[in-house]
Order: C-alpha cells, then structure tokens, then sequence
C-alpha cells in the first residue's frame, strides 16, 4: 500500500507528459493541453447507457483517463471499444487498458475500422474530439460515421465550451447539457446528442 501513491503519481505524470507531447504535435487532433480530470471522468462515465451485451465506443480516447474511469464504473474490458488515431497514443492505450478493444483507426471512419460484430450494438457513444473546431460538414462526417454504428443512439461529447459546441439545429440533433463540472482545468460540460427525428 505504501507504493501505490508512488505508482498513480508516476502514471498520472506519463498521461500528462504524453498527452502534452500529442498536444505539441498536433493541436486541432486535442481538445486541451492537459488529460482530462478524475471529476469529468466520473460524470462522463455516470451518462452510460449499456446493456449486458451492448458496447461502449470511445472516441479520441488519448492517454485512457476516460477509459479507465468507464472500467472502474462497471463497464466490461470486453465491452469496451476505443478508438484513437495516433499510433503513438493507441500503443500505449493497449499497454494499460488491458482486455480493452483498442483500435487505431479515424472516427470519422467507423464501419470501416470497428469490429463487425460491435455495429448495431452499440448503446453509448463518447466523443473526445474537439468537433467545435470543425467545420459544419465535417460535423456532418462525424454524425454519419456514428450513426452507421449506432443507429438513432447519438454520443456524450465533452467539451469546455459553456454552451452547445455543436450548432444542434443546423445538424438535425437534440442537444442536452448533462454535466458541468468547475473541477476541470478548463471547466468542462458533458452535452449529449441524439438525433431528432422528424
């Protein structure tokens, strides 16, 4: 017990020194220059909707914070699909998220690059991805992407903007902020999304 405070401080220490060193290389690929808070983990991970046989898709899942904190929720390893496009970040996701489907793939891409057997099965989607500095057709690719694998289910984004990053309407979604949380460097939001059926 003694060396366990040791060993988060160390872990904590790689995800931030990996993440800013992504962050260096690439700014629009993250959505800040440090991993996001225990706090924003823990509402993110009370927004998920799961079944015992339906999977969870993480998008942009960057040093895993968010991932370990779906694990320590109760979600299954096996049940656990993440997707993060820097080789660098998907080897180190599978060097610590053992049991967890790790794919180094596009999210704007997703029949293509997640399991056949996950489509359709999905009940929660999580989004990572700064989509607000995206333009509106790109949003559109994202949505589409999404809604191939998990029809009419939308996604949980995180965000530090106060109001909704996403222009809702134009996408044809409904927008619901779920969570804020002032414990967060910046203070981050929880939106989730679905679409709206007309």
């Amino acid at each position: 017990m003694p060396d366990a405070l040791p060993r988060i401080t160390r872990q904590h220490t790689a995800n931030a020194a990996l993440f800013l060193k992504r962050w260096s290389a690439n700014p629009l690929q993250m959505g800040s220059v440090v991993p996001s808070s225990p706090s924003l983990c823990r509402r993110i991970a009370r927004e998920v909707k799961r079944g015992p046989q339906d999977y969870v898709l993480e998008l942009g899942a960057g040093t895993g914070v968010v991932s370990r904190a779906l694990l320590e929720s109760g979600v299954p390893a096996e049940r656990l699909i993440v997707v993060e496009i820097v080789p660098e970040m998907a080897a180190h996701l599978r060097d610590t998220l053992p049991g967890v489907r790790v794919v180094c793939g596009d999210a704007f891409d997703l029949a293509a690059c997640i399991p056949p057997e996950a489509h359709h099965r999905i009940s929660t989607a999580i989004c990572g991805i700064p989509l607000v500095l995206l333009p509106l057709e790109k949003q559109r690719r994202f949505l589409d992407s999404v809604e191939a694998v998990a029809p009419g289910q939308g996604f949980l984004l995180y965000t530090y903007c106060i109001t909704s990053p996403l222009p809702w309407r134009k996408l044809a979604l409904k927008a619901e902020r779920r969570a804020w949380t002032p414990r967060n460097f910046p203070p981050a939001s929880v939106w989730r999304y679905t679409p709206d059926a007309v």
